[in-house]
């Protein structure tokens, strides 16, 4: 099989995947995504749009963002250049794990790959001067059902990513501060150990 498939102890529905890799003197070659591969795994969703940001420096946050339903998004993420600290944070109300996140460290030297389904809010800190993440989504972009959620909320959120607060933005960040947010964020580790303070 070309993928190990680890889903995370915390957020099981939040998979880390690792493909292998084929290597001779020329370079390597892998695949990314294999539909049959994927589905048996439980991962089944058709996806409908893929997306590539470059970032050129490090600290750059992007991110927390979410799709309302019918447009919400998973997504396939995957580091090409560089690393990141990527973010998954389950917002389903109801959820038996709402509100709690899940970091991984994605490299473009580990190859490996995130994926989340719908209902999680996804967002990343750049760990490296310049960074290309390209992710496949299950729904196209749509402005009407676009949200996000600051990063600074005092609800708590993703901070811990090893580097410092970014500059301030050069335009004002409007994204409100939605009501699901008034329950704390729980930072689980991917083995499952318990949140640290300040988080």
């Amino acid at each position: 099989m070309p993928f190990q498939f680890k889903p995370q102890r915390a957020l099981p529905e939040v998979v880390l995947i690792e493909p292998k890799g084929f290597g001779d003197d020329r370079g390597w070659f892998m695949e990314t995504y294999k539909r049959s591969e994927f589905e048996a795994n439980g991962i089944g969703p058709e996806f409908r749009q893929d997306n590539h940001s470059r970032s050129t420096a490090k600290g750059v946050l992007r991110g927390l963002h979410y799709q309302k339903d019918p447009m919400a998004q998973g997504k396939l993420v995957r580091c090409l250049v560089g690393a990141i600290y990527d973010v998954a944070v389950d917002i389903r109300k109801g959820s038996p794990t709402y509100a709690r996140w899940v970091g991984v460290e994605l490299t473009a030297e580990s190859r490996q790959i995130l994926w989340l389904p719908a209902g999680f809010a996804h967002g990343f800190c750049t760990l490296s001067d310049i960074s290309e993440v390209v992710y496949k989504a299950t729904a196209e972009y749509s402005a009407a059902h676009d949200r996000g959620i600051r990063w600074n909320d005092s609800g708590g959120g993703s901070r811990e990513t090893g580097v410092p607060p970014p500059p301030p933005p050069s335009r004002p960040d409007s994204r409100p501060r939605p009501d699901h947010r008034r329950r704390r964020l729980h930072r689980v580790g991917a083995d499952g150990t318990a949140p640290r303070a300040g988080l």
